[in-house]
């Protein structure tokens, strides 16, 4: 079972598709494969968390 409040940093590979937030609050979605990218909010490396789906 996948870990919830992991978090990945921009550059790693997303093994699960869906939608991820940003430190900054911004949302992407990723399909599997794709590489997090650095934060559309401020353009820095940033930490990724899935969100969860409601």
């Amino acid at each position: 079972m996948e870990n919830r409040d992991r978090t990945f940093k921009t550059g790693e590979s997303v093994s699960i598709a869906g939608e991820y937030e940003s430190e900054a609050g911004k949302k992407m979605q990723y399909k599997e494969g794709d590489l997090f990218e650095a934060c559309p909010a401020t353009g820095n490396n940033t930490n990724w968390r899935r969100c969860l789906v409601q």
